[in-house]
């Protein structure tokens, strides 16, 4: 019976060392393919010609994912900018301030609220948004804009990787032992300062990492985004002008230009550009929570 449990053990351990490397694997498959594909584009153009020309002229095999990969960082920026600060607050609420019926009545809310398709936040952003920014926001500071621009994009994706920021960052403060905050508390500590210096302290890691979570999602989303971003291949100089972001160009595309040379290889190093952005920005944030994990140690 004793060596049927420990080999029953060995099995399962080699079951799941396979998977966790078949999983790995598979994030590795998906760069190397995307990669394969991308290479007719970049044995024509150079790797810098690609990413710093804002030149768009597929049928003179010109590339320029400049002004595509500024607009998406312009989006995802504002986005980050309008839902981290909301989210942190409403979370710290949740979580710290608010009676039990409160959040038995909030929370549902806002776990129905990331379950709403994406197509449901570009159509309300096309209806209510775009109005705003161009009858109410715009006019005091440009002379004309359609609406249809980086702070539209930025203000519907913000709303959508709000739910997922709140879920998260209320896993992370419930997360934090009650004791401490009872200690702070039984020192004199108001409970302002009990989140200040204890709840947020504590949870730096765990913020960190919910806001990897959050770009991750904002960068890839789509349909919501190209529905309100303008769609116009520009470098934005403000909040108020139109843009085009790298996930918009893929869904605008895919499938009715191939005709022309090298736009499904130029396609594929768009997705690629989005793979390669999202590893970074995960690589980096986790050295960061490294470091802090390694300093509170």
């Amino acid at each position: 019976m004793k060596k049927y449990r420990l080999l029953k053990d060995k099995l399962l351990s080699k079951a799941f060392l396979t998977l966790t490397l078949l999983s790995i694997l598979i994030v590795v498959m998906v760069g190397v393919g995307l990669y394969y594909k991308s290479i007719p584009i970049l044995e024509k153009n150079t790797l810098s010609k690609l990413l710093f020309s804002s030149e768009w002229k597929p049928f003179n095999e010109q590339f320029g994912f400049y002004p595509y990969i500024i607009g998406t960082l312009w989006i995802t920026g504002i986005a980050l900018l309008i839902a981290l600060p909301l989210s942190l607050l409403t979370a710290i609420f949740l979580s710290e301030y608010a009676p039990l019926r409160i959040r038995k009545l909030v929370i549902p809310l806002i776990e129905l609220l990331s379950g709403i398709p994406p197509i449901i936040f570009g159509v309300w952003g096309v209806l209510v948004v775009i109005p705003l920014i161009q009858d109410h926001i715009a006019p005091h500071f440009v002379e004309f804009t359609t609406g249809y621009s980086v702070l539209a994009g930025g203000i519907v994706l913000s709303i959508m990787i709000f739910p997922l920021l709140i879920s998260i960052l209320m896993e992370i403060f419930d997360n934090v032992p009650q004791e401490l905050r009872d200690a702070s508390l039984s020192l004199g500590a108001t409970k302002w300062q009990t989140v200040k210096k204890v709840l947020l302290r504590k949870s730096s890691s765990g913020i960190i990492a919910a806001v990897v979570l959050a770009v991750s999602r904002a960068f890839g989303e789509t349909i919501a985004v190209l529905m309100v971003c303008g769609n116009f291949a520009q470098v934005p100089h403000s909040v108020f002008d139109s843009c085009y972001p790298l996930p918009a160009l893929i869904a605008n595309n895919y499938g009715e230009m191939m005709s022309i040379p090298l736009y499904d290889s130029a396609l594929m190093f768009t997705a690629l550009l989005l793979f390669v952005i999202i590893v970074l920005f995960n690589t980096v944030s986790r050295i960061i929570l490294f470091r802090i994990e390694k300093s509170t140690t």
